[in-house]
């Protein structure tokens, strides 16, 4: 594999990058019209502008896409996360073209991206789940008699969601009609697909996934776990490896059943499998995301692997060249994610960045960012502009750094919402680990 077209933009697209240097492959980017003075585009090696502003004018714009990979003699693609990374269309594109996908089969991905199918694969593998349905509910009616059965509250979900689209917590059966109504319409219009299903909701749970990386000879890692409970509209601000306060026999049987569970369906690349804890430390599976995360960093620092690189060499055909007792943790790394938004009500805060200062020549900090000073940032993406990582001996040390770091982050311009990042670093409840996916709405 010579040569790579990143599918994606901002601070993934810049991540790749460097890894593919390091590597010695040569990199295609692509930008929109209102990426083009985007740091990553002069990042790559060639780059090319593909479309309008709009999302479904560039990075989701397939056969644009696929013009410029077979122009310039692609020999891979690497899908980042978002757009296009759990699209099993352009994946099964991808080897009708024959260009290698770095990530999943299109059918594997097809069967993990319908959180419907993939809730009853993972049980019929022997993954924990919530009790709920197996079927889309068709109607209001089905739902009401459902919600009864299941006892309230339940968790309305879109099948085809992601990012907290789609998704409402019911704790009656009045909320349950608005809910339905509402949340089917908004799955329609931002995946296509209205249908919905249920799960007991579960309370007072912790979001813990764990890392998994499959090549194509059967072998199969974990890389640990990651906590990431700390979530804004249920996307996630702040995660950390490894997981804390969950004793040693729960992490090891939440890995060793990933591990089963990915061996099983056949999956091979990075991808992880997330899960919700409850407070007697039960699992139940979540969903699995087929492709690289966002809070991958946290991962690469405990463990001293390039998973963008191991990504490469597993779709090249590579096999795994360590396995899982050569995979240790070292300290404690925590991520935060940075975005042009209000710190209050989270709306987005497009703007110009008039000052921008990072912290640098901090062996402790590891920064992957999207912007610079005078950068446009547009209302067209996702907010997040940057992700800064800390890395120290433990968890106590890490906020006390990650504190002192975020401080001395100088973002003029625009809002973000690193105000809220730091009350909650500087919380006693955070700090001593006390922390659900509903600490944000209960706290900050």
């Amino acid at each position: 594999m010579k040569c790579i077209l990143i599918a994606n933009r901002g601070e993934i697209a810049a991540r790749i990058i460097r890894t593919c240097k390091k590597m010695d492959i040569k990199t295609i980017a692509i930008y929109s019209e209102a990426d083009q003075l985007a740091p990553y585009v002069s990042m790559a090696d060639e780059s090319y502008l593909i479309g309008g502003n709009q999302v479904n004018e560039s990075y989701m714009n397939m056969d644009k896409i696929f013009q410029i990979a077979k122009e310039h003699e692609v020999d891979g693609i690497h899908p980042g996360y978002g757009f296009m990374s759990e699209n099993s269309t352009f994946a099964k594109k991808c080897e009708e073209e024959g260009i290698t996908f770095i990530g999943p089969s299109g059918s594997v991905m097809e069967q993990m991206g319908d959180k419907i199918t993939a809730r009853n694969v993972m049980e019929k593998v022997g993954v924990p789940i919530a009790k709920g349905t197996t079927e889309a509910i068709p109607t209001l009616e089905e739902a009401m008699e459902i919600a009864k059965k299941i006892g309230y509250p339940v968790m309305l979900k879109a099948s085809a969601g992601g990012g907290g689209i789609g998704m409402q917590v019911v704790h009656d059966e009045q909320t349950l009609k608005t809910a339905f109504e509402n949340n089917t319409k908004r799955a329609q219009m931002f995946f296509g697909n209205g249908a919905m299903y249920m799960e007991k909701y579960i309370g007072d749970a912790r979001h813990i996934e764990i890392q998994l990386l499959a090549d194509q000879h059967g072998n199969v890692v974990h890389f640990f776990e990651r906590e990431c409970s700390i979530q804004r509209r249920n996307q996630k601000v702040i995660e950390e490896a490894r997981a804390i306060y969950i004793s040693e026999s729960t992490r090891n049987k939440m890995a060793t059943i990933a591990v089963e569970a990915i061996k099983k369906i056949g999956y091979t690349n990075a991808g992880t499998m997330e899960f919700l804890v409850d407070k007697d430390e039960n699992f139940y599976f979540l969903e699995m995301n087929t492709r690289i995360q966002v809070e991958h960093p946290v991962t690469e620092e405990i463990t001293g692997y390039d998973l963008i690189e191991q990504q490469i060499r597993i779709a090249r055909g590579e096999t795994l060249s360590f396995n899982q007792s050569d995979i240790t943790a070292q300290n404690h790394s925590i991520e935060v994610r940075i975005y042009a938004e209000d710190p209050t009500t989270f709306f987005p805060s497009p703007g110009t960045i008039t000052t921008y200062i990072e912290p640098h020549d901090d062996p402790n900090v590891r920064m992957e960012s999207a912007v610079t000073e005078g950068y446009q940032v547009t209302p067209f993406y996702d907010p997040m502009i940057a992700k800064v990582i800390v890395t120290k001996e433990n968890r106590h040390e890490a906020i006390k750094h990650l504190i002192e770091t975020l401080q001395n982050y100088k973002i003029e311009g625009i809002k973000t919402n690193i105000p809220m990042i730091l009350s909650v670093l500087q919380d006693k409840a955070f700090q001593e680990g006390a922390i659900t996916i509903h600490y944000v709405e209960q706290q900050v």
